[in-house]
């Protein structure tokens, strides 16, 4: 994070550069962890700043910064840990659970309201910032009830992206952010449970409805000079279950390619602090599907064996899975669906869990036909109005700027913008001029943006 005085616009002064939190794990570090975004406030005596922190996720990072020039973190939170009540059991999927952004507003003393991820929106009372206190969360809704109402019933996926109250402080809407209107339909057939996983960047990606089912078989590291991978069965749908560590994924990829017979592969995650039940995107090239990375312990049980989390972040658990290299293991299945992009959710604000009362979503964003070659059609951000409590705008990508009124408990669109040529919506914040409300929003193809609301 870096504090400038801009008493002079023209000429701001650095007062801090490149503070934050400079641990891992407890372990020393030179620089400052790298942040995705900062909220201060004023807090009259005091000021502070709330951090995303890029290399601890959990992390809720809160820096003094009293004295700009001395700026120090002076708190930290794994909210997860603080507020188990925040994370969800079902379904299986809501399991990327990271700060990504928040805002602190004063309401009867100071609130911060966190967006979550897999975990949802959080509201905590920061008055205090050495002793936080839980207010209230959300959770998402199974089935997902906006892709419900375009008659698909599918999980909700999380992604709990950004989110504000409104003017009087009885809503919060969010704003979930979803580039990929495909969720990978992932299952252990034989144990009746899910598999968490996605498809990787740059392999062969599953068509629409298609379907890969078969046996799988370990096929251990799968990295050049290890244990090759035994040969699949050319005449029988076979996945090749990999372990994630050591070498790149492509390389696992590549050798599975090589020992020949395969269909697909499945890499589970590692130990270690970013690994165990934890999963992630696959960056990874190759010419069969390849989907990952999938929690530890899903890996363990396709082939029936033990597996304790707390064992594996302790180190104490085993270092690679205990099964001899061609092992085959229960029966896989793989489907590509649409479930359609990210939308806008509305919450009562009220202590414990905030009731949801509506969904927003754009037409096209839950139509199949508008799945590829119309641009992202997710929402981004929403900013409500400081001047009118019913009033919403939102950034969404190529699906343009959009306006929304709370009418009783339900959302509805009361103007939009797209430009000849079409948009790219990223930010949106409000700003007062002049006695009137205006409206920024950053295009990221063309700029800035300014608009007034003049309907109802």
């Amino acid at each position: 994070m870096n504090i400038y005085d801009i008493t002079r616009p023209t000429a701001p002064t650095p007062l801090a550069e490149g503070v934050g939190d400079s641990t891992v794990a407890g372990a020393g570090k030179k620089d400052a962890n790298e942040i995705h975004s900062v909220f201060a406030w004023d807090a009259g005596d005091k000021a502070y700043a709330v951090m995303v922190d890029n290399e601890e996720f959990m992390d809720v990072d809160i820096m003094d910064i009293t004295d700009p020039k001395k700026a120090f973190l002076l708190a930290e939170y794994d909210l997860a840990e603080e507020f188990p009540q925040i994370l969800q059991a079902t379904p299986s999927n809501l399991i990327e659970v990271f700060l990504h952004d928040m805002i602190v507003k004063e309401i009867g003393g100071r609130q911060v309201l966190l967006s979550y991820w897999d975990a949802g929106y959080v509201a905590v009372d920061v008055t205090d910032p050495t002793k936080i206190t839980y207010l209230g969360d959300t959770d998402f809704t199974n089935p997902d009830p906006e892709a419900f109402e375009s008659g698909l019933v599918v999980k909700p996926e999380g992604n709990a992206h950004q989110a504000e109250f409104t003017k009087l402080n009885d809503f919060v809407i969010a704003a979930d952010e979803d580039f990929d209107p495909y969720k990978l339909d992932a299952k252990n057939l034989t144990d009746a449970t899910d598999l968490n996983a996605s498809q990787g960047s740059d392999t062969r990606q599953l068509e629409p409805d298609e379907t890969i089912e078969g046996v799988s078989v370990f096929a251990g590291l799968a990295c050049n000079g290890g244990p090759a991978p035994v040969p699949g069965d050319p005449d029988a749908t076979d996945i090749a279950v990999v372990e994630r560590g050591v070498c790149s994924f492509t390389e696992k990829v590549a050798n599975v390619i090589a020992a020949g017979g395969y269909d697909a592969v499945l890499v589970f995650n590692r130990t270690g602090s970013d690994g165990c039940n934890g999963t992630i995107g696959m960056l990874v090239e190759g010419d069969i599907p390849a989907f990952g990375v999938a929690p530890r312990g899903e890996g363990f049980a396709i082939f029936d064996e033990e597996y304790d989390n707390d064992d594996c972040l302790d180190g104490t658990g085993p270092a690679q899975l205990e099964v001899a290299i061609g092992t085959k293991g229960d029966r896989l299945s793989f489907t590509l669906q649409f479930d359609g992009w990210g939308y806008v959710h509305l919450f009562v604000n009220q202590p414990g869990k905030m009731a949801e009362l509506d969904t927003y979503a754009i037409p096209e964003a839950h139509d199949s036909a508008y799945a590829e070659g119309y641009g992202d059609l997710s929402v981004h951000e929403v900013a409500t109005s400081a001047v009118r409590n019913e009033l919403a705008y939102l950034s969404y990508y190529s699906g343009g700027f959009r306006v929304l009124e709370t009418v009783g408990t339900e959302l509805e669109e009361v103007g939009h913008f797209i430009d000849v040529g079409g948009n790219n919506f990223w930010g949106v914040e409000v700003f007062q001029n002049g006695g009137r409300e205006y409206v920024a929003a950053s295009d990221r193809d063309l700029g800035l943006y300014i608009f007034r609301y003049t309907g109802k």
